[in-house]
């Protein structure tokens, strides 16, 4: 018990230096301050786009509970949770949130999302 709840501190602190480190990075791109609940009324937005011609938005895939699995919509892959308090691999990884922001961005809202949109999201996801 000792040993897991290490790790999973472990991991937490891994994964907050990241998204700081990212948080600084769009920052430096002239975003923030950044709001969770800016992110979380985006997670709840639904979008249309010329290339996505049904609605959709984060939950379409990821559910709107971020500690639940999801299954995306096209391709019925599994997800795993987003939520780092259930899946301590997630926000530990800059050039995999980085990835994947470009391409649900793009999937979701089709168009890359900005850094203060970035940020933003990274704060919700974090807190969950």
């Amino acid at each position: 018990m000792v040993i897991t709840t290490t790790l999973l501190l472990a991991q937490t602190a891994s994964a907050g230096t990241t998204v700081d480190t990212l948080l600084d990075t769009y920052r430096a791109a002239g975003a923030g301050p950044f709001q969770a609940e800016a992110g979380q009324r985006m997670w709840g937005e639904t979008y249309r786009s010329n290339s996505a011609p049904t609605e959709r938005s984060c939950k379409t895939c990821h559910t709107n509970n971020l500690t639940a699995s999801g299954q995306h919509s096209k391709t019925l892959k599994p997800i795993k949770p987003l939520a780092p308090s259930v899946n301590a691999e997630r926000l530990t990884n800059s050039k995999r949130i980085e990835k994947w922001f470009t391409r649900n961005c793009k999937w979701t809202i089709g168009r890359e999302c900005s850094p203060q949109e970035k940020g933003d999201f990274l704060l919700y996801i974090q807190n969950q």
